[in-house]
């Protein structure tokens, strides 16, 4: 009988330099048994209550589990402290008695480049300025104010209705810096008109500095206004018989395009934020 009919039937070690292989059932070696039950698919339509309380701008998701476990939360109607309970987002909660939108608000500056459209209705072509900030945001974030397609420089978005409605008021002036290119030289005379008052549409247009730019021609100024009447600085120099052929916003209330390239954008810090939302 030959040394391959006695191993007939026994466990040949691989020193032996046999083909069979010993099943280790060791940890990590144990066959694996698949589960055959399909994950539930999640509801789009409830998100946890801790979750729903944060995103509404209230606090963070580990404060509203303080103020879940204490009762502060209400949905309903009635008082919940479960932690981990969802909630539909038709549902009304409330903090304290004052009712919450889950909506998370959300804040972005972009560097807007030329050839780019911030109008409603150009939305869904390739050069609108949705597109360059696609990437921020689920949401649906909207420019506070416009620039013209030419136009570049700071451009805020945001889903917060109630800021876009505070910075675009008139009333509280917000402070904006543009660099102008003009079609022909800035005459002195005229440069003193704009400082002292220039009357557009019955109203006089104030500014708060005007300036020719440091070693460059006279055609090319800075202008520091508050006004937010529309397209008053095209407006304001047609007064006086000039056409702004470049419009470039440098500041826009305390945002500056420092480390923003154009084109790019960033969210706004918190300390930003807070800074916005002390206007009135």
């Amino acid at each position: 009988m030959s040394r391959e009919d006695s191993n007939r039937g026994k466990k040949v070690s691989g020193r032996q330099g046999g083909n069979f292989k010993k099943n280790s059932y060791a940890r990590g070696n144990a066959p694996i048994k698949k589960s055959t039950a399909p994950k539930q698919a999640s509801d789009p339509n409830s998100i946890r209550l801790n979750k729903y309380v944060a995103n509404s701008g209230v606090c963070s998701r580990r404060d509203a589990d303080i103020y879940i476990a204490a009762g502060n939360i209400t949905v309903n109607g009635k008082p919940i402290t479960e932690m981990g309970y969802k909630v539909k987002l038709i549902d009304e909660v409330k903090f304290d008695g004052r009712l919450l939108n889950p909506v998370k608000k959300e804040y972005v500056v972009l560097n807007k480049p030329k050839d780019f459209s911030t109008t409603i209705r150009d939305e869904k072509g390739k050069r609108h300025v949705s597109g360059l900030i696609s990437n921020a945001s689920k949401s649906k974030l909207l420019p506070v104010d416009k620039l013209d397609k030419e136009d570049t420089g700071l451009l805020v978005f945001t889903n917060d209705g109630d800021l876009t409605k505070r910075l675009k008021s008139p009333i509280n002036g917000l402070r904006k810096i543009y660099h102008l290119v003009l079609d022909r030289d800035l005459i002195s005379a005229d440069l003193q008109k704009i400082k002292e008052g220039v009357t557009v549409d019955e109203k006089v247009v104030r500014v708060q500095d005007i300036s020719y730019i440091d070693n460059s021609p006279k055609r090319e100024v800075g202008v520091e206004i508050f006004s937010s009447r529309a397209k008053i600085l095209e407006r304001l120099f047609k007064q006086l018989d000039y056409k702004i052929m470049r419009l470039d916003r440098v500041v826009y209330g305390g945002l500056t395009k420092k480390d923003l390239p154009r084109g790019h954008w960033r969210f706004l810090t918190d300390q930003e934020i807070i800074n916005f939302n002390m206007i009135k």
